[in-house]
């Protein structure tokens, strides 16, 4: 199983234990419960010349998920795996739609506000504020592993995604260094790239039209991936139709179209824009930073027979890699960036106009809203233990969602602390080598 992080009782870490041992020493009174997410215990007495043998933290770094591991290098254990979730696309969503109703204001003539764009500079390395998320997430959490467990190196899977590669994987030579159309215009590149022929039902040495694989009448675009050549019959069969239903009779036709079609690069673009500003600022931390490629971590993973996951892609980041991992039982903790709010005032509504109150204090009765509490009712008609995530209430009747719903009016009275809001969500994951029974 996944170890318990240990600290001492002047907060240093220590070696992490068995699960085992740690429910041991808090039965026996010896440690305390510090930290639930990630787990961790503190020692009530000190130790004599503590042993540490020192741990190895390897980040996946991926636009949507993280992949996490602390591996001991010697033993080979994953003393701890994690997948962070980011949230890079809710940010941009938000900073959208503030921008929409900011210029509908401004359209409306209600107040208006003059631009300032002209005298705003960026600082030099500036970030997207959906990227500088996604780095912010990792730093946070290397910190906080680092305070936890003997930390010592990092190892990041630098990926370095050829972006010209992926938009077209058969270029080659010249073309390759001027870029993908230098020297083509996009009826020849599309003649030499679907070997001047239709792709649907295969004619020659007729006249060819520009096709949309995926119809712009239902949200294709004009990008070089998703244009094919096609005779005018199939052009005219196929018309608004999407390939999957034009094609359904012809799955070997699909599948050789599809596997030419681009796959999007919105992600891979993330990652290349903020793999550089990650390495410097985990260079920052002071600790040694060991650097690998994706096809490097590939090979470690397939070498040693291991499924295909986002923490188990870290724990084989970089040639320090042991020959043989220790992945039994290993139970990923999978951490979700929620955010730790907002700074509305109130509520609007579609038209950027109020529609609440303003927000009363943040913290009521010493408890906020995304804190998990544990609620022991022991009379009335909502007798039972509860434990969840909480919403506050100015009254101090508190609403609790938990598993099996939204438990609503639970005094603060009941309510006990267990882990403080921190902008991340926490569930278990699901374990990749369950243990032998």
């Amino acid at each position: 199983m996944s170890n318990v992080f240990i600290v001492d009782h002047s907060g240093k870490p220590r070696d992490p234990v068995h699960p085992g041992y740690a429910r041991f020493l808090l039965k026996q009174g010896k440690a305390s419960v510090y930290r639930r997410y990630p787990f961790t215990i503190i020692l009530n007495k000190a130790i004599e010349q503590p042993q540490v043998q020192p741990l190895r933290i390897k980040l996946d770094p991926g636009s949507k998920t993280t992949g996490i591991a602390i591996v001991n290098d010697v033993s080979g254990e994953i003393v701890f795996a994690a997948e962070l979730f980011h949230r890079g696309h809710a940010i941009k969503g938000a900073l959208d739609a503030r921008r929409a109703v900011r210029r509908s204001r401004r359209q409306r003539k209600t107040r208006y506000r003059k631009a300032r764009w002209q005298n705003r500079k960026r600082k030099q390395g500036w970030l997207p504020p959906s990227l500088e998320s996604r780095i912010a997430n990792v730093l946070t959490w290397v910190r906080r592993l680092s305070r936890s467990a003997p930390i010592e190196a990092i190892s990041q899977e630098l990926v370095r995604f050829d972006m010209q590669l992926m938009e077209n994987p058969e270029v080659k030579g010249v073309e390759y260094q001027q870029g993908t159309l230098a020297g083509y215009e996009v009826r020849q590149y599309l003649l030499n790239k679907w070997n001047h022929q239709c792709a649907y039902c295969g004619a020659r040495d007729i006249p060819l039209q520009i096709e949309h694989i995926h119809p712009r009448a239902h949200g294709g675009t004009h990008r070089i991936s998703n244009l094919t050549l096609a005779c005018d019959t199939c052009n005219k069969a196929k018309g608004t139709k999407d390939i999957q239903d034009f094609l359904k009779k012809k799955p070997e036709v699909l599948k050789r179209i599809e596997a030419q079609a681009k796959k999007p690069l919105k992600d891979a673009a993330a990652v290349n824009a903020s793999r550089w500003a990650l390495f410097e600022r985990l260079k920052a931390t002071g600790l040694p930073v060991e650097v690998g490629s994706g096809g490097l971590t590939k090979c470690n993973r397939t070498r040693r027979g291991l499924p295909k996951t986002h923490w188990l892609d870290a724990a084989n980041v970089g040639t320090s890699t042991p020959d043989h991992l220790i992945t039994i039982g290993v139970v990923p903790l999978l951490i979700t960036a929620t955010g730790r709010g907002n700074r509305h005032m109130c509520l609007p509504d579609k038209h950027g106009f109020p529609r609440t109150s303003a927000k009363g204090a943040k913290r009521v009765k010493g408890f906020q809203t995304g804190d998990i509490v544990k609620a022991i009712i022991t009379k009335g008609k909502k007798r039972g233990t509860y434990v969840g995530r909480v919403a506050v209430r100015s009254s101090g009747y508190f609403n609790i969602v938990t598993t099996r719903g939204t438990i609503q009016g639970i005094s603060y009275h009941y309510c006990h602390m267990i882990h403080r809001s921190d902008g991340y969500s926490y569930t278990k994951g699901g374990a990749a080598f369950p243990p032998v029974a």
